[in-house]
């Protein structure tokens, strides 16, 4: 089963998000929060595979509750997902850096959300369906200038190719189309590649290959 903790301030939020994970076979609401406070106590308490975070709650705001999950040692199997009203949320990007493993938008199909929680559970998600490769560069040209590439250096050749096919937003099948290999081998490259740079999960993948750069805002091809 599929462990989902829910934070957000707006209750009928919370209940609709309940309604729909609990009707699935293989996924199990275990808690609620109405802030962030509360998110961080019942992760602690809890343990859920994936929290649903809403960026902006009273007396602690999305942004700093992921910062404090995702910082906590014994909580480095814990998926943080943020929802967003807006797919232009300025927060988004922020928050990725932080440790989120995406983010979802509000109004997302109601199938899509339960797809995306199983796909962050399996370490593949990044984004909402509805948020394109043009929105990662717009928050990736909002970040930082590229920091030294040394912890490249650790990558072969093919490593670096997968790691700048996954920067600019493609999923294991389309890189493995890309490069000619079977999805299982191109899965192999990703994950090695998050083993060797030390990255939580797929978005932080795509956050180092920007601010590396190894891919720039605008390389969507």
């Amino acid at each position: 089963m599929i462990r989902v903790l829910l934070a957000d301030d707006q209750s009928l939020v919370r209940a609709g998000f309940r309604a729909l994970l609990d009707a699935q076979p293989d996924v199990e609401v275990t808690g609620e929060a109405a802030d962030g406070e509360e998110a961080v106590h019942k992760v602690r308490e809890l343990r859920p595979d994936v929290v649903l975070m809403d960026i902006r709650m009273p007396r602690l705001d999305g942004l700093a509750a992921t910062r404090r999950i995702t910082g906590e040692g014994e909580l480095k199997d814990v998926r943080v997902v943020m929802l967003t009203t807006f797919e232009l949320d300025e927060y988004v990007f922020e928050a990725i850096r932080s440790g989120a493993s995406g983010f979802l938008v509000k109004d997302t199909e109601p199938d899509e959300l339960v797809r995306a929680v199983r796909a962050v559970v399996a370490g593949d998600a990044l984004l909402s369906p509805g948020v394109t490769r043009r929105l990662i560069a717009e928050f990736a040209a909002r970040s930082k200038e590229p920091a030294a590439a040394d912890a490249l250096a650790r990558l072969t050749e093919r490593e670096r190719e997968v790691m700048a096919l996954v920067g600019i937003g493609l999923s294991n099948e389309e890189i493995a189309r890309r490069l000619v290999v079977s999805p299982l081998t191109a899965k192999t490259h990703v994950s090695r590649t998050m083993i060797k740079l030390g990255a939580r999960d797929r978005a932080q993948l795509v956050v180092l290959a920007y601010e590396s750069g190894l891919v720039r805002p605008g390389w969507l091809g």
